[in-house]
């Protein structure tokens, strides 16, 4: 049964992917469209819709890249997983049509071909905005550090970005900026499996290296815990018991071979 949490996380994740999809677009196609500019509001806005919808649960993602990273390091399931992306691709791509209403003007896709150069420096960009989430995560980071350290690696990670690509590091507001024609070409690699790449290698690398209590760590525990049941455990009850049982006729046997000598030796003398 789906609660109300559930559903306040998936339309936080469809309002919050919109809002900073909208912000960036109006930034883009202004007239200081420049990646500085992009990356300050981009990281702005993000900690703001951090701030605002953090609280409702595990969400807060408002990346694909992101939610598939966490669901790589076992943060998230599999289905919550699903509809946030949905979610979040949903909100993008209404934040373009709201775009394309206020400038009444549609905006034609960059179709752009497969390219290393732009796919690692998405790359790039995603890994360091998903060690910024893997921080907050497994630290558990307050609700404004949350806020201000994911905020801060989504200006960082843009920049980086930026000196080989447009500087999205997100496949949501990708397909709202229109960088890529989903059915029209391959370009889509670049802005989409660069960026989820990045945050999935983020996501593992934090997780073993950094984070309080690590996979290998959880193995260990259990393994030791196991070891340990092992030569705690007592001796079974039935070994004692055997001996005492065969002990008990020897000495019981004495008595009997005595008193049938005691009898023989009565008869002979009558």
């Amino acid at each position: 049964m789906v609660g109300r949490n559930r559903i306040a996380i998936v339309v936080a994740e469809f309002l919050g992917t919109g809002v900073l999809a909208l912000a960036m677009l109006s930034v883009q196609h202004s007239a200081i469209g420049l990646p500085y500019f992009i990356a300050i509001v981009a990281g702005l806005t993000l900690a703001v819709m951090t701030v605002l919808f953090a609280r409702t649960g595990d969400g807060a993602h408002f990346n694909p890249a992101i939610t598939i990273g966490m669901w790589a390091a076992r943060q998230v399931k599999t289905m919550p997983a699903i509809a946030y992306i949905v979610a979040q691709m949903l909100g993008a791509w209404a934040a373009y049509y709201i775009y394309t209403f206020y400038v009444h003007t549609s905006l034609q896709p960059t179709v752009s071909h497969f390219d290393w150069t732009v796919l690692i420096a998405e790359g790039v960009g995603a890994l360091v905005l998903s060690l910024g989430y893997a921080a907050a995560v497994f630290n558990r980071f307050m609700n404004a550090k949350t806020a201000a350290t994911i905020g801060a690696a989504y200006t960082l990670a843009i920049i980086l970005a930026s000196s080989a690509s447009i500087g999205i590091v997100n496949p949501a507001i990708a397909l709202s900026f229109r960088v890529f024609d989903v059915f029209g070409s391959s370009g889509w690699t670049n802005y989409a499996l660069g960026p989820i790449l990045g945050a999935i290698l983020g996501f593992l690398v934090y997780e073993l290296l950094y984070a309080p209590e690590t996979s290998l760590e959880r193995v260990r525990t259990i393994v030791s815990e196991r070891f340990v049941r092992v030569r705690e455990a007592p001796l079974p009850a039935s070994a004692p018991a055997k001996s005492e049982t065969a002990t008990k006729p020897r000495t019981a046997s004495k008595p009997r071979r005595s008193s049938r000598s005691s009898r023989s030796r009565s008869r002979s003398k009558r």
